[in-house]
This record gives structure tokens, sequence and C-alpha cells, in this order.
């Protein structure tokens, strides 16, 4: 029992050391999609959701945006492409509140993270 004890408070400094005190990592960062039902001027429409699942925001996050299309207006607030980037809610802070925007193209388009600049107060 006491063997026990030892190693689950070793695993549980460990992961408090390799963590930080709170700090995030851009794998903090989620983005998923999934299909709607929908279409739009005949693409199907997609649903993309952002979850930040840091007790820290992340500001300033940038998401691959190689290709990407549209026939749906995404407001520029939330998605602004500029190339192959796009700064996603206008670069202000995301916090544990999800962002949420739809797109309609003929294929997802990878989004992943690329860039953020942590803030932990």
């Amino acid at each position: 029992m006491e063997a026990i004890i030892k190693v689950l408070s070793t695993v549980l400094i460990l992961g408090l050391i390799t963590r930080g005190n709170g700090q995030c990592v851009l794998s903090d960062l989620k983005v998923s999609q999934s299909q709607t039902g929908a279409s739009v001027e005949g693409k199907p429409e997609w649903s993309v959701v952002i979850t930040n699942s840091c007790s820290c925001v992340q500001k300033d996050v940038k998401l691959n945006c190689q290709g990407f299309q549209t026939k749906e207006n995404v407001d520029p607030s939330i998605l602004s492409v500029s190339g192959d980037t796009c700064l996603v809610n206008n670069g202000n802070p995301i916090y544990n509140t999800p962002i949420n925007f739809k797109y309609a193209w003929d294929n997802s388009f990878p989004l992943n993270p690329i860039s953020s600049t942590i803030a932990c107060s």
C-alpha cells in the first residue's frame, strides 16, 4: 500500500512539474469539425468548434488554412483568412467558451492550430 502511495505521489508531482503552474501549450487548442447535413450552393456545410482546454487563455490564435475556400460567409471577426493562415476571434483571447463557425465546401480543411500567445494571470 505504501509503495502505491509513493508511485501515485511521484506521478502527481511529475505531472505538476511537467505541466507547470497552469501553463498552456498549443495542443490545448482543439479544432473539431463535422458535417451539419445542410448544403450551401451545392457544397456540404461543415461546423467547426475551437476549444481551449487550459485554464489560461490563448490569444492571437492562428490556424493552418491552406487552400481554405467556402461558399458560406464566415464572420471575419471569428475567422480572418490571410493566405494559408487564419486568425481566430480577431486575435482576442480564447477562454473556456468554444468558438464556433460554419463553412461550406466539398471537403473539410485541416484548420490545425499553428501558433498562439499564452496568457496566464
